[in-house]
């Protein structure tokens, strides 16, 4: 049999997620942080890098930088081609390198939905954080605001972002809520918000806030004081890998906010500059995450319903 006959008998590598974000030569942000995540879901991934560094900017040399706009393009178009699309389940997306590169991603994506209009999109929109200010590309939060924001199921700001997003304050928990739902447009189902309103954390603690047209829910996770890159990206990967594996949006957060904890546990433990992940399988040590469910449209922080805690 002939080597043409033997390419067609075999069938491509069918995909489950495409994750569309950064990439380090060295540490464990954006793809390599979302990747192993993914797969240790067992889940198929494709990692389309969006800018190739060394390592992160805080070291006192790096290389590398944005990926061509004409790499990124065919990166895209190469995936379809190839067939590897056809039981594509997601496409996560974090740090884009240019606006650029975000126009390229919209329009692809606009003809994936014209094919599969089941697609799940997940968005981080990566500008920056509390602690550093603005780091994404210049332009990038127009660009997440008029195109790319009305693509995604699901966004994962955390709270500076988006401040930055919307312009309206987030102080409160009542402010993200209101902020988070000037969001769920088009095909946008819901946001979850990371490190929210910081101001009305108790002692030890942190708050993730799940928002949905009809629902809140705001989740207590523990404080690690470790100031750690890659923590959002694997937040959003571990969430978007256990709502395709079937937990409604709330559980997958709190199993989320769950593996971040151990993750920076292990770091900490570690004493390492990079995040270390937490190993696949095996048991681990609970952590103590407290789900809150709020009325809709209340005004005050008083939660109507507990949740026990998660296991996980």
């Amino acid at each position: 049999m002939s080597a043409a006959s033997l390419s067609q008998e075999r069938q491509p590598l069918k995909l489950d997620v495409v994750s569309v974000q950064s990439q380090v030569v060295y540490g464990r942000v954006g793809n390599n942080a979302a990747v192993p995540t993914l797969e240790a879901l067992g889940l198929s991934v494709a990692a389309i890098p969006t800018v190739v560094f060394s390592n992160i900017p805080s070291y006192p040399t790096i290389h590398g930088g944005v990926l061509p706009i004409e790499w990124f393009s065919g990166y895209l178009q190469d995936l379809s081609a190839r067939g590897a699309l056809d039981a594509l389940r997601a496409v996560q997306v974090g740090y884009l390198g240019s606006p650029a590169q975000a126009e390229e991603l919209d329009r692809w994506l606009r003809g994936l939905l014209t094919k599969r209009p089941d697609l799940r999109i997940v968005i981080d929109p990566v500008i920056g954080d509390q602690d550093h200010g603005v780091y994404g590309a210049d332009g990038m939060a127009e660009v997440y605001r008029q195109r790319l924001a009305v693509l995604a199921n699901g966004l994962t700001p955390n709270g500076f972002e988006l401040a930055y997003l919307t312009g309206l304050p987030v102080d409160e928990l009542e402010a993200v809520v209101a902020a988070a739902r000037t969001l769920l447009t088009g095909r946008t189902e819901w946001v979850v918000v990371t490190s929210a309103a910081p101001g009305t954390w108790l002692a030890g603690e942190m708050q993730v806030v799940v928002v949905t047209p009809t629902q809140v829910h705001a989740i207590a996770h523990p404080r690690i004081d470790a100031a750690l890159a890659g923590t959002g990206d694997l937040f959003t990967a571990t969430m978007t890998g256990h709502w395709l594996n079937g937990l409604a949006r709330q559980d997958a957060a709190v199993k989320a906010c769950e593996h971040v904890v151990r993750a920076l546990r292990r770091t900490e433990q570690a004493r390492s500059r990079e995040l270390l992940l937490p190993p696949p399988g095996g048991r681990h040590v609970h952590e103590r995450v407290v789900v809150r469910e709020l009325p809709v449209g209340h005004e005050a922080s008083t939660p109507t319903q507990f949740t026990a805690k998660a296991v996980p």
